[in-house]
Order: structure tokens, then C-alpha cells, then sequence
């Protein structure tokens, strides 16, 4: 299927309107060696991709603002041979016009391109500081241009993160964007559903995660958006646990959070539910306060509240459920403020979506918590997290809960992007068929 190119080069052309005049450069991901010559699969830089929509290698994108401003792609060339062994190339000509590029040159070109590119331009904005070895390549671009001074020609005297307009853009998601991702969300949803039927006890972890990549892949999905957790019992109370190897036994919950990236969007999905498909009664206590403080959370979202106010309604909640379960004792107000909480909850209720699972923008404006705005894609995804302890009551040991669904902020509140069985009552009938 081919890109939209009217959406990219709209993208780009909206950089060019912001930047003003000044050259930006960015450069998709390298290909990373697996292991002697065999590497692992390829995924683009989403920066590169967003302005781009172009999913090779070895590619960079220029753009050269100003009043004759110009959409530059150097790419890998055209290959017979290689394209026998690694697959199809558009090659410069090709990708010209598909993408909707001004001009493209093969990617060997471009130290020899680039000085003449950024001749008595006032700024070059490139990713600055994310990887070493092309911050001295940029060095060399620039010294290049310098030692023609005598020429009368000058370098750019301004040096630019990208990211400060770049990730801005990205924050909002455009129709297209919110397509793709509820298509993710779709995906993912599904094989969740495909999960809890698999679960039962004596199947290990990684059968169940086996379960979900079918899925994803059976579903359309290019990957998993990130690598899959799948923790049963203990091992739900490890956050980013994902040695999926262990035995599913009766009686313990099981933690998933996985997702699928469909059109390089993300989605992120958990789940957490009875091995045995019946929740016991101090599960269904832990669980349901978890479901509760979700609920309050996504309440939150809507535009104009802060972003910290979808985190704040969950901690309430939570907290007071902590003192209700025994977990913690006295004053909500004062078991907020000292933040005792954080014994049994330790991270914050949800992050910006996208591209990537954990996708570009800042939080914090000027050290305030941001407003949400219509267009912007977040997660909400309070937990509970229960190790043993000798003041913990023993019936709520190895209880590890996370609730995650995906949610785009409205004209008048929020779009739930992901809906699998969440309720007591839907994931006990869902999983006893």
C-alpha cells in the first residue's frame, strides 16, 4: 500500500512554516546487528517517518526553509542485486515522486551534498545529542562549510533541537494518525480477548504470549509495539517484567500488558485476570478498586484539565482503597501529601501514545502541568502492586494489578480507544465461554 504523500509533505511544510529560514536534518534509525550478520528487524526512526511516511534504511530527510523552500530525500539507490537478496528498494527517482520530494539523491551522496545545503543558512536544526557519532558528522558538515569562508559563504551560526517543534506536532494527532491507532487498538484488543481463553493453569507465560503474537500478526500488525509482559502470580509485581517463562498455577492472576503497532502506531493494553478464570474474593477486592481508579481517571480527560489530573483522581481513589484493604493506615489527605501510597503504586497513571508507546511531548509547560487539548492520545493505567510483608494481610501476598486502556481527548472529554473484557463480571464470562 502506498503512503499518502499530501500528508507528509503537509507535515513537512508545516516545519518549514515554523522554522523559517534554516535547513533541518533528520535521519531515520540505523539498522542494528542481532548478532555477526544477522540483525534484528527493522524498524525507522519515527521523527524521520512522521515527516516522511518512507520506511527504508539508510535515509535522511533535509529540509530547507526560506522563500524557496525544498524537500530533500537522500535514500539507498536502486539494487538489482541486493534487492535479490534483501528485498525491493524505491531507489531516488521512485521516491521523489511517490513521497512528494523536490529532489533526491542516493544516500552516498550526502556528505558531499550537504555543506553546499547549509551555505549561508542562519540555523541547522537536526536531534541534537541522541547519538554521538552523527553529532560529529554534523561537526563535519559544518567545518566543511567554514573552510570556505574566504568564498564568502558562512555556516549556520544556530544550532536547533528539532524536537522543540517537531515534538509539538506529534502531540496532536491528525484524523489519519487516530485512524491508524484505533485500528491498533482493534488488533490488540482482540488479542487480548484471544489470551484470556488460552489461560489456564499449567500453560506457561510464554504460551499465552505466543498467543497474543499470533494475534497481532493474524490481526495485520506489523509487530508488537514493544516487548510483551506476561506475569502470573509474583511475578505481576515486577513493572517491566518480561522473562514470560514461568508456569501458570491455580489461583494466581495473570498480568498482561502487550500491545500491537498497526501503520507504526502503537497501542498499549493491560489486562490482569484469574488464571483459573474466577477471581478470589481478595482478588476481586484489589481488582475492582484498580477498576475504580481507572474509572475516576478517565473521568479526568478531558480538554483543559492538566495533565497530572488524570494521575491525581487515581491516587485518591487508590489511596483510600489502601486504607479500606488494610494496606495503609490513617488520613487519606496526609497518606497523600507523604505520599505512603507510593509503597504500593510507584509510577504515574499514563503517558502520551503515538508512534511510539511512549511518544514525544513534554508534560510540564513552563513548570506547570500541561492542558490536555482535542487530538492528544494518552494511557490510563493505575495499578496495585502487593508484595508480602508482615503488615500486609496475607490474603493480598504476590497480588500485582495494572488496568491500561488508550484514550484521544475530545471536543468534550475522551474517545476509549481499547475495549477487551475489563469488568469482573465480563472477563469471568468471556473466560468460561
Amino acid at each position: 500500500m502506498q503512503p499518502d504523500s499530501a500528508i507528509y509533505r503537509a507535515r513537512r511544510q508545516r516545519v518549514l512554516e515554523e522554522m523559517g529560514e534554516g535547513v533541518m536534518v533528520i535521519a531515520t534509525a540505523p539498522e542494528v546487528p542481532r548478532n555477526r550478520d544477522t540483525h534484528y528487524p527493522y524498524r525507522h526512526d519515527s521523527y524521520f517517518y512522521w515527516l516522511t511516511g518512507f520506511n527504508e534504511p539508510e535515509a535522511v530527510v533535509v529540509l530547507v526553509g526560506g522563500k524557496e523552500p525544498r524537500h530533500v530525500l537522500f535514500c539507498r539507490e536502486k539494487n538489482e542485486e541486493r534487492e535479490i537478496w534483501d528485498g525491493f528498494r524505491y531507489g531516488p527517482a521512485a521516491a521523489r515522486e511517490i513521497f512528494a520530494f523536490d529532489e533526491a539523491f542516493a544516500c552516498g551522496t550526502l556528505d558531499a551534498e550537504l555543506p553546499g545545503l547549509l551555505e549561508n543558512q542562519p540555523t541547522l536544526a537536526y536531534i541534537i545529542g541522541r547519538d554521538m557519532a552523527w553529532d560529529t558528522r554534523v561537526m563535519g558538515w559544518l567545518n566543511a562549510v567554514r573552510g570556505r569562508a574566504r568564498s564568502g559563504v558562512h555556516a549556520p551560526a544556530h544550532l536547533v533541537d528539532a524536537r522543540i517543534w517537531l515534538d509539538e506536532m506529534r502531540l496532536i494527532k491528525d484524523d489519519h494518525e487516530l485512524t491508524l491507532m484505533r485500528r491498533a487498538a482493534e488488533i490488540s484488543g482482540r488479542a487480548h480477548g484471544i489470551a484470556m481463553r488460552a489461560t489456564r493453569p499449567g500453560r506457561h507465560e510464554y504460551e499465552v504470549e505466543a498467543e497474543l503474537l499470533c494475534a497481532f500478526r493474524s490481526g495485520g500488525a506489523e509487530a508488537p509495539a514493544y516487548t510483551s509482559i506476561v506475569a502470573s502470580g509474583a511475578n505481576a509485581c515486577v513493572l517491566h517484567y518480561v522473562f514470560n517463562n514461568q508456569p501458570l498455577r491455580d489461583g494466581d492472576l495473570l498480568l498482561i500488558d502487550a500491545a500491537a503497532e498497526f501503520g507504526s502506531y502503537a497501542a498499549d493494553i493491560t489486562r490482569t485476570f484469574p488464571v483459573n478464570g474466577r477471581y478470589s474474593a481478595a482478588q476481586k477486592d484489589a481488582y475492582e478498586l484498580v477498576l475504580a481508579a481507572q474509572a475516576a481517571a478517565v473521568a479526568a480527560v478531558r480538554p483543559g484539565a492538566a495533565w497530572i489530573a488524570p494521575h491525581d483522581a487515581a491516587v485518591r481513589v487508590l489511596t483510600q482503597g489502601m486504607v479500606d484493604l488494610g494496606l495503609l493506615a490513617g488520613e487519606v489527605d496526609g497518606l497523600i501529601e507523604s505520599k505512603a501510597y507510593e509503597r504500593f503504586y510507584m509510577h504515574r497513571t499514563g503517558h502520551w501514545l503515538g508512534l511510539d508507546v511512549h511518544d514525544a511531548g513534554e508534560y510540564k509547560i513552563k513548570g506547570d502541568w500541561r492542558p490536555l487539548q482535542p487530538g492528544m492520545t494518552l494511557t490510563v493505567e493505575p495499578g496495585l502492586y502487593i508484595r508480602p510483608a508482615d503488615d500486609v494481610p496475607e490474603a493480598l501476598w504476590n497480588i500485582g494489578i495494572r488496568i491500561e486502556d488508550d484514550v484521544a481527548v475530545t471536543g468534550s472529554g475522551c474517545e476509549v480507544l481499547t475495549t477487551p473484557p475489563k469488568t469482573v463480571a465480563e472477563i469471568e464470562a468471556w473466560m468460561n465461554g
